[in-house]
Formats: C-alpha cells, sequence, structure tokens
C-alpha cells in the first residue's frame, strides 16, 4: 500500500529516518504514525493530503503483517462497505500475531490490532484511494459485530441492519456455522427484526 517504516530501508539510505522526514517535508510522503510513512498520491503532492483512517490503518498494518496477512474488521470494515456515515477514531485490523496499538500523529486515532487465524477470515480487497486492501466480507463482519455482547453501541447496530441487508443468506448461514458462531447469527437476526423500520 506504498507505506514505508525507516527500518525497512537502511541499505538505501545512510540515515532514513532523516531522508523519510525529508520526504515528508517536502510533501511526497506523508507520515501517518511515528516511523510510518505513506507515498502521496502525485495528484496531491503539496496539498495537504492524508488518507481516510481505515486507508492509514490497512496501510500500517501490511507494512506489519504483509498485505495477506492483515485484513480491516469489525466497524472499520462496515465503514469501508459503507455502512457507517462517520469515520471512527479507533480502527481494527485483524492480524496473525498480535501487536501493540499504533497511535496516529496525523489526527487523533488509534490503529487497534487483534490477534486472529486471518486464514480462517472470510475477506474480500477493496481498492482504496492508494491501492487494494483486504477487508471482512459483509458476512464476516456481520458476525463479527454480532459477536460482541455489548450491541447497546448505536453504531454496531446500524452497521448490523445496513449490512445484513447485502448478504448473501446461505453464505451467511455457512460462515456462522464454519466458524461456531450461530449465536452471533441469531443475535443478527434479532437485531433485524427489531429494527424492520429502520
Amino acid at each position: 500500500m506504498r507505506t514505508v517504516r525507516a527500518k525497512d530501508i537502511p541499505d538505501l539510505y545512510a540515515h532514513p529516518r532523516k531522508e523519510l522526514a525529508r520526504l515528508a517535508d517536502n510533501g511526497t510522503l506523508h507520515r501517518l504514525a511515528y516511523g510510518y510513512y505513506i507515498v502521496v498520491p502525485t495528484e496531491h503532492i503539496n496539498t495537504g493530503w492524508k488518507p481516510a483512517i481505515e486507508t492509514a490503518a490497512a496501510a500500517i498494518a501490511t507494512t506489519i503483517a504483509g498485505p495477506n496477512n492483515a485484513i480491516l474488521m469489525g466497524l472499520t470494515a462496515a465503514r469501508m462497505h459503507g455502512a457507517l456515515p462517520r469515520a471512527r477514531a479507533v480502527t481494527t485490523v485483524a492480524v496473525p500475531k498480535q501487536h501493540a496499538p499504533i497511535e496516529l500523529t496525523d489526527r487523533r486515532g488509534i490503529v487497534r490490532f487483534v490477534k486472529r487465524a486471518t486464514d480462517t477470515l472470510d475477506a474480500e480487497r477493496i481498492t482504496t484511494e492508494v491501492g487494494p486492501t483486504l477487508v471482512t466480507t459483509p458476512e464476516q463482519t456481520v458476525l463479527d459485530l454480532a459477536h460482541i455482547t455489548d450491541t447497546v453501541d448505536t453504531d454496531i447496530t446500524k452497521a448490523i441492519v445496513t449490512l445484513y441487508r447485502k448478504c448473501d443468506a446461505t453464505q451467511l448461514r455457512a460462515l456462522a456455522t464454519d466458524q461456531r458462531k450461530l449465536a452471533a447469527l441469531r443475535r443478527a437476526e434479532q437485531i433485524l427484526d427489531n429494527h424492520k423500520d429502520a
């Protein structure tokens, strides 16, 4: 996702941190978090551009876990699927190994990592402003959100209702069965039932 860390390029520059800071100062790179920089799209150089928070999370996670092992999930995935109108300050990314949260430096925000067997998640590639990233499918996202016991969060409820309507019912049930999340499926169906007029 066109993201670079100083520790990944010690052979390219004698002083990689200084070089990355210089490239950020001239508008070629954008600093996402301490040590994480993203290449600014050519048409946005020197415009004050910064990527969407979901893109920033995906870019950082991809440099840590690789493009096939970093998957946006939960409300972050719901936002990528258009189920939430506003971005949230905390993004969630599934990765195979636990990693400490990373605080963004270009805005108020945190990238939170959740250790999951990423090869068992149902995910698809979605294009962002700087390239494709893996995002849990609507079906997987519904199950993940419904699995959270605290559905008092109105964003979770709205996301479940919106995404459930995009789901393939057969695929949703098969996924719930395979992942032993039938209780989450029932919870999602109950939430949908309670919000038929929404």
